[in-house]
Formats: structure tokens, C-alpha cells, sequence
């Protein structure tokens, strides 16, 4: 099992990890987080780093040089249809919304990781939970894809949503109710 870097557990809140991994594919760095995340606090308990874009793995997971370490990385916020999850049909619009986001995170390019202090820097497979804007960008990827209507919001615990949630909200209702992307060519989006 991947060893998770001490500095990063230490600088966030407690958080009980378990094994797993996403999409069968490679894992490789699956349970690790950054070192480099641990150092470069931003207010409000959440952690940040700068890093480089090694490929994308599909519309909300992507794979982050961050210093010597290596990251999955889960687009905190969002949920793109299924475009290369084992033993699953390709979705709705899944293949269109993993070539958006290897458009706007094109491999090589820089970008900055933040935690959310109430999401927690992993999820139940390991991957590090993330807002991901490329450098040089006014929105975060994440936001992003909600507004042009290739993902849809994803709380991954109602009882404690992630700070941006009301905004990423209106971003998704903005898409949704002007047809965007999987909202005029999905029967059912989001379910």
C-alpha cells in the first residue's frame, strides 16, 4: 500500500483512509498525497500546491506531477458521465466531457490544487479531492465543466458541503436551464 506523506495528514484534519482504487486502471499513487501539498496553507484549514498536468484519466479524475510525488486527483465538486470505469457502459456524454477537460488541462500544462477544509483531501478511493485551475485561469476546471454543462454537482457529504458548493450550484442550474451540453443531449443527467 502507498505510503501517505506525513506533513500533509499532520496539516489537515483527521481522515480515515481506505483502500481502493477508481477505475481499475493504473493506481500507482492512488493513497499517496503530496508532500508538496502540506506547506502552502491557505486560510480556512485547506492545503495547496502548484504541479503539472500528466494526462487526464477522464472528465473528473486526472493524474498531477506535484514536486517528486505523483497524484490522482478527483475534480472536488463535480461528476462527469462514465467514459473508461471498468465493467461500465460508456455514458451519456462521457466521452465529450473527458476530451473537454483534457482541452482545458492539457498534458504538461501547470496548474494549482486546493483542498476544501469541509471535503476532506481524499475520497473513499484514495484520490486527492481538488479544485484544479490552470495557471493563468480565472476559474477553476472544476467550475468550468459545471458551466458548459459537461458535469454535474457532486457533494460528496450533504451534511458538510464543500465551501463552493452554492456557487458551483448556480453554475450547473446556468448550464441546465440554457440545454448545455449533456443537458440537451442526455435523457436523464445527473442520476
Amino acid at each position: 500500500m502507498p505510503r501517505i506523506p506525513r506533513a500533509l495528514v499532520f496539516a489537515l484534519l483527521p481522515l480515515t483512509l481506505t483502500a481502493g482504487g477508481c477505475d481499475g486502471s493504473d493506481t500507482s499513487g492512488a493513497e499517496r498525497l503530496p508532500d508538496a501539498l502540506a506547506p502552502a496553507t491557505v486560510p480556512g484549514g485547506s492545503a495547496a500546491a502548484s504541479g503539472v498536468v500528466e494526462r487526464v484519466v477522464d472528465g473528473d479524475t486526472i493524474v498531477v506531477d506535484v514536486g517528486d510525488d505523483r497524484a490522482r486527483v478527483r475534480l472536488l465538486g463535480i461528476d462527469t458521465p462514465e467514459s473508461v470505469k471498468p465493467d461500465a457502459p460508456v455514458e451519456c456524454f462521457g466521452p465529450e466531457a473527458s476530451a473537454r477537460t483534457a482541452q482545458l488541462l492539457p498534458e504538461g500544462v501547470r496548474v494549482r490544487l486546493e483542498t476544501d477544509p469541509n471535503a476532506g483531501p481524499q475520497d473513499d478511493f484514495g484520490r486527492v479531492l481538488a479544485y484544479v485551475t490552470p495557471e493563468g485561469a480565472r476559474f477553476t476546471v472544476n467550475e468550468a465543466l459545471l458551466r458548459e454543462g459537461f458535469a454535474t454537482l457532486f457533494v460528496f457529504d450533504r451534511s458538510r458541503p464543500f465551501t463552493r458548493a452554492t456557487a458551483f450550484r448556480r453554475a450547473q442550474d446556468a448550464a441546465r436551464d440554457a440545454g448545455l451540453g449533456l443537458w440537451g443531449s442526455c435523457p436523464r443527467p445527473g442520476r
